[in-house]
């Protein structure tokens, strides 16, 4: 996976945008990764693949575990 720093991100956005369609890019800042872009066709893939995934009543459990939210 490409990383890229978040000035070089911040100011080659367009280019952040061209190598995340291709593949998912790590932004890092102080040389520490913070976040991960990735094109929204992985995204919504990824999306669909928690849904199969994940139980019927598993996010109701984990908020009434959480007090709620």
């Amino acid at each position: 996976m490409r990383t890229l720093s978040a000035k070089d991100a911040k100011y080659g956005f367009g280019r952040l945008i061209d190598l995340a369609r291709a593949a998912p890019v790590t932004v890092a800042k102080y040389g520490r990764p913070v976040v991960v872009v990735l094109a929204v066709e992985e995204y919504e893939r990824l999306k669909a693949l928690d849904r199969k995934t994940t139980r019927p009543g598993t996010a109701a459990r984990k908020r009434a575990q959480a007090g709620g939210r």
